[in-house]
This record gives structure tokens, C-alpha cells and sequence, in this order.
């Protein structure tokens, strides 16, 4: 049974949403009503594995929206392809076979994602396709899931190819094993390992994720930190930001260019433009750290506006890195686009 024509993306959210609240039914009868052309029966067959599949395709993309765009996708080409599907214990790996060959299609068309303290000189003046930040994930789940999409990493692996690309995220995020990668990429055990070998040497930097940094700091110490950074803003006390910052920190705002340095550069710039108007923050999460929504006042309609959204990388010694998405989309991380003044 083949697609139908109005089976728009919107329906496909609707359908596997609906599924979610179904009584349990075996995967092996899911897989053979939706063989039989039962598209609810798809729908909650491929549910579970949609939120991964998102993750892995803003992994390998490095933008939420081509993300999102790719898992829909390769839903409908997995529902056109669901009846040459017999083997019921691989779904999973069936699902990310399609899902990874969509991305390394869209990766032949589309440049790769940057960060504006990862441009050389002779970059900036061309046109560039920013690295997009990623709702979440949520404090329920597991470590590795949440190292795997913050912005170090992500921004990382945006410079491999495509193929270590997807070598790297299959195998070392994944853990499917090499046999499994080569079939999911038609290559052979030697190239999977060959790629991943590259890939490793590549992006090894020795760099601490967020996660094992804030496990150690522990709740109590990177709360006050969140605290001190947003009521510093909310008051314009520019001496209590800076003093929150590495020596060392990097503030960059993209889709701007432009990015500074150490924390006289910082204040300065701060003095200059920011903490001219006044602020209001909202603590959120983005790529599995700290993040806030940022609120500017618009004195014409006496609201605050958004401003952007501020993901913070943390160590001990401070604040490393702001990097504030001035295109986030708000709604995707749950913020109003709106605060009352």
C-alpha cells in the first residue's frame, strides 16, 4: 500500500501521537498490520524510536529543523518500504539505516554547520550555515544521550566528513557494532573502522562534556552559578558577570559573526550594547546544558522580547563559553514569547 499523497508531516505527528495512548500490542503484530497497509499500526510501531531519530539527525545535520525535516522523511520512505521488512527484531537498526542515508543526502546539498569562534579569517566574509541548538534533553535521560548532542561535540563533528560523520555517531554514540554500520552504509567492516579511526583522531581534543564537569561541581554550586548569572543580568551588574566568567571565556552570538574573548573583551562589549537595556531570563535547556531564554524590553509594547537563547558551558573555574542562538525558535524549548513587565 503506498503513501497517500495528503499524508502530510502534521499527520504523521498526529498519528504517532495517538498511538502513544494505545493499549500494548506486540511489535510482531504492529509490524504485520502495518505490512498489511495499517498506517496507526506503523505509526505506533515507529513512535518509540522517533525522539532518537530526531537526535540523530540534528547529530549528523546540526540543525534542528533539517532534523526534523529528514526524520519525516524518512518515516514516509520507511512507510513505503515497510513491507520488504521481515526480519521483526530490527526495526531499530532499519529505521536508522533510512534515517542516516537521508542526512548523508541532504549533507551532499547543504554546507556544514558553524560556530562563529570556529571560523578562520578568510570564513567570515562567506556565506555560512550556523550550528542550531537542541531542545533539551529532558534530566530523566541518560548521560550519554545528553553528551552526545551538546554544542563541543556537535560542533565537532560537523567538520568530520560525512561519512566519518556517520561512522562516528553509529558506532561511538549508537553502539551499533561495525558489521551493523557497514550494512546500514553498503560499505565494508574495514571502511567503517578505517572512518572511525579517522574520526577519533579528528575530534580528539581531551575536552571534559558538561555532564561529567556539572556531576562533579555538583547541584549545589552550578544552581548558584544559574542564579548569579541571571539576577547579574536582571540587575545590569556587569562586575558580578564578568567575575562569573573563565579568564579565558568566549562570547559569540550567531548568525553574527563577530566573537570575543577573555573577559575585558567581554566587558567592554557588554557595557557598549547588551547592558544598555534591561534583561529578563528564563532558565531552560539546550543540548543537554545550561541555557536560559533571554528577554529584552521593547518599550514601544512594554513587554519583554525575546533577545536570544544563552547556552553557558561551565567548568570550575567559571563560565567558558556563552553562545547566544539570536534565531532561536522559543516555542521549540517550551519559552513564552512574551514576559510581562
Amino acid at each position: 500500500m503506498r503513501l497517500s499523497s495528503v499524508m502530510k508531516p502534521h499527520r504523521w505527528r498526529k498519528l504517532i501521537a495517538a498511538g502513544e495512548d494505545d493499549p500494548m500490542t506486540a511489535p510482531t503484530e504492529l509490524l504485520d498490520r502495518a505490512r498489511s497497509g495499517d498506517q496507526a499500526a506503523f505509526g505506533r510501531l515507529v513512535s518509540p524510536h522517533r525522539d532518537e531519530l530526531r537526535a540523530h539527525c540534528y547529530r549528523m545535520l546540526g540543525s534542528l529543523h533539517d532534523a526534523e525535516d529528514a526524520v519525516q522523511d524518512s518515516l514516509v520512505r520507511a512507510w513505503r518500504s515497510v513491507g520488504t521488512l521481515d526480519e521483526r527484531g530490527h526495526i531499530r537498526a532499519w529505521l536508522y539505516k533510512i534515517a542516516t542515508n537521508r542526512c548523508l543526502t541532504a549533507l551532499h546539498h547543504r554546507a556544514r554547520r558553524e560556530l562563529p569562534v570556529d571560523l578562520t579569517a578568510d570564513r567570515v566574509s562567506a556565506e555560512i550555515s550556523w550550528l542550531e541548538p537542541y531542545p533539551g534533553p529532558s534530566p530523566e535521560t541518560d548521560y550519554l544521550s545528553r553528551e552526545s548532542v551538546e554544542l563541543a561535540f556537535i560542533a565537532a563533528v560537523q567538520r568530520l566528513t560525512a561519512s566519518q560523520r556517520a561512522v562516528l555517531i553509529l558506532r561511538e554514540v549508537l553502539g551499533f557494532s561495525a558489521g551493523e554500520v557497514a550494512a546500514q552504509l553498503d560499505t565494508t567492516t574495514a571502511s567503517v573502522n578505517s572512518a572511525l579511526q579517522r574520526a577519533r583522531k579528528a575530534i580528539d581534543s581531551g575536552a571534559r562534556s558538561q555532564q561529567s564537569v556539572m556531576r562533579e561541581m555538583g547541584e549545589t554550586a552550578v544552581g548558584q552559578i544559574v542564579d548569579r548569572w541571571m539576577n547579574a543580568w536582571q540587575d545590569g551588574d556587569v562586575e558580578t558577570i564578568v567575575a562569573l566568567l573563565a579568564q579565558d571565556a568566549k562570547f559569540s552570538m550567531p548568525p553574527m559573526p563577530q566573537w570575543f574573548e577573555g573577559r575585558d573583551q567581554i566587558r567592554s562589549f557588554l557595557l557598549d550594547g547588551p547592558l544598555l537595556s534591561r534583561w529578563r531570563f528564563l532558565p531552560t535547556t539546550s543540548n543537554g546544558q545550561v541555557a536560559f531564554g533571554t528577554y529584552l524590553w521593547e518599550e514601544t509594547a512594554t513587554v519583554f522580547v525575546p533577545g536570544g537563547l544563552d547556552v553557558l558551558t561551565i567548568c570550575e573555574g567559571g563560565i567558558t563559553a556563552v553562545t547566544s542562538f539570536l534565531d532561536a525558535d522559543f516555542s521549540a524549548f517550551g519559552l513564552p514569547t512574551a514576559v510581562a513587565g
